[in-house]
């Protein structure tokens, strides 16, 4: 069985983003090691799952990204949930860099949430790694499913915009498993449930 992992950048006041979904604080405090700490994080996974904007914001970018976060962005295979339907890419071909194959031929999952979830999680292999927008996120800790919560907290205050841990109906206990700092400022938390 799979673990479901969702991995998350935060302000110190608890948003996602600031008003109008701008992100631009979380380059501000990351350096080389917080950065290697992600894309470790990442190549561990065996498919990043996110929510239909964030693979339509990510998907024209990535294929030609450079970086340390491109290898595991192009390189592991990904699935995307939607509630609208979605007709994907275009599909794979010869033409295709193998990285912008790799977004054309993402899974959409359309049914409903937590069932996708359960069958992904019922396989064999490394774990799943859930990235993306405050929606996503919100509908997937909604599922009670998620078995870490990987939380990179900035040093930064919003005072405003999105939050992912609103709307939860009952509380959740979760074990603090790690704590990092970074030379920028970033503070780790690895949760499990």
């Amino acid at each position: 069985m799979r673990k479901l992992i969702m991995k998350m950048s935060m302000s110190a006041d608890g948003f996602v983003s600031g008003p109008n979904g701008v992100n631009d604080w979380i380059l501000r405090s990351s350096d080389e090691t917080s950065r290697a700490w992600v894309v470790a994080h990442s190549f561990d996974a065996s498919l990043i799952i996110m929510g239909r904007k964030s693979f339509e914001s990510m998907a024209p970018y990535w294929p030609t990204a450079a970086g340390p976060f491109a290898v595991p962005m192009n390189e592991t295979p990904k699935g995307v949930f939607t509630q609208k339907g979605y007709n994907g890419l275009a599909p794979a071909n010869a033409e295709q860099t193998p990285a912008a194959a790799s977004w054309a031929q993402a899974r959409i999952f359309d049914g409903d949430l937590a069932e996708e979830i359960e069958k992904l999680k019922a396989g064999e292999g490394k774990p799943i790694l859930a990235i993306g927008g405050a929606g996503f996120m919100r509908s997937l800790i909604a599922t009670g499913l998620i078995d870490e919560y990987h939380l990179a907290i900035h040093p930064v205050v919003l005072g405003e915009g999105l939050q992912i841990f609103n709307g939860i109906t009952q509380p959740r206990d979760l074990k603090l498993v790690e704590a990092k700092s970074f030379p920028g400022g970033i503070v780790a938390h690895t949760y499990s449930v």
